[in-house]
């Protein structure tokens, strides 16, 4: 729920945030010199489209490319190729990634909750995997930043807590004193926190700290409180060259910063104007400014993320789409 007053449909939206799962946890690893990860998350992109395609032996080969030529890959693109490659056929290839899966951070619990996943526990090869499992988990434990890790996750806790206290108003404007005068001062902390932090170590998301949802909630809390207090802050804005910096050397996804982002725009505009689409429906005019925006940090189409929910419940893969503003997952476009 944004402490700005909305739409009936996403009042609760600002508050919601505090109970959304992780959506996946993934190790540091030195970046090379010439990582580039726009160009990796635009051949996640051309990957995504062969998907949706149902061109699913392109698909993995696109992504079987992509890992060989970066160090570090988003454990998300593991999650995809692990099913790409049972769902065709290609079960040794399909523990394979699993297993990289497992050093980048995916824990025996999320695999189990995959469904389409569950033929792999009937396998011969899940004996030795979930033998292996402890070792593998080692290498992802062994890349990330614990103590740094630890730190933030207190300032997310803390976070959320200051956010429930907004449950407990009234009125939207109860809602908006109450961020003002008791969640903003708060946050400026935060946010204060955060700067040195990411000159310092850099963003602490997914590489950093195994973890991409807590700096992103804390940030997107941050954006929602007001129009007032958003067209003021200069906090925010003093950050977003360098949450840009991170989408461009893999320290961030595309869509942490998308969706930070979108509560800047839409709170500082009153709710005026819409960018990447995760905030509601979109017209046909908004819908060409959001997939601007997404082509210029690399994040698929909303045609194409619409078409990959299509997709999930044709094969009963699961593409982990973070960001399902509405019932059936899709980001809705309203017909002229």
């Amino acid at each position: 729920m944004s402490f700005h007053n909305q739409s009936k449909n996403s009042r609760y939206i600002w508050v919601f945030l505090c109970f959304l799962p992780l959506y996946t946890q993934t190790p540091c690893l030195a970046a090379r010199a010439n990582d580039d990860y726009l160009a990796y998350h635009r051949a996640v992109i051309e990957a995504e489209t062969a998907i949706a395609a149902q061109d699913y032996t392109k698909a993995l080969s696109l992504y079987v490319r992509l890992f060989d030529s970066h160090d570090f890959v988003f454990l998300r693109d593991y999650k995809i190729a692990t099913q790409l490659a049972l769902y065709i056929g290609k079960t040794d290839d399909s523990f394979v990634y699993l297993k990289k899966g497992i050093t980048s951070g995916w824990t025996m619990k999320s695999i189990k909750k995959n469904k389409f996943l569950g033929k792999l526990q009937r396998l011969d090869n899940w004996k030795t995997t979930k033998q292996s499992y402890d070792s593998l988990r080692s290498v992802y434990q062994a890349h990330i930043n614990p103590a740094l890790r630890k730190r933030v996750q207190t300032m997310f806790r803390k976070d959320q807590w200051k956010a429930i206290g907004a449950l407990f108003t009234l009125s939207s404007k109860a809602q908006q004193r109450y961020a003002e005068r008791k969640f903003a001062p708060h946050s400026e902390k935060q946010l204060a926190q955060l700067n040195q932090i990411i000159s310092t170590y850099g963003y602490p998301g997914e590489r950093l700290i195994g973890n991409n949802y807590w700096t992103s909630t804390i940030l997107s809390h941050h954006n929602s409180m007001s129009t007032r207090y958003a067209v003021k802050d200069t906090l925010y804005p003093h950050l977003k060259n360098s949450l840009q910096q991170a989408v461009l050397t893999g320290q961030m996804s595309p869509y942490e910063f998308a969706i930070i982002e979108d509560w800047y725009i839409a709170i500082s505009s009153d709710h005026k104007e819409k960018s990447y689409g995760y905030l509601g429906a979109l017209t046909e005019t908004e819908l060409v400014r959001a997939n601007q925006l997404r082509s210029q940090i690399g994040l698929r189409s909303v045609e194409t993320r619409n078409k990959l929910i299509d997709i999930e419940q044709q094969t009963g893969m699961d593409f982990y789409l973070p960001g399902r503003p509405q019932l059936n997952g899709k980001i809705r476009i309203i017909q002229p």
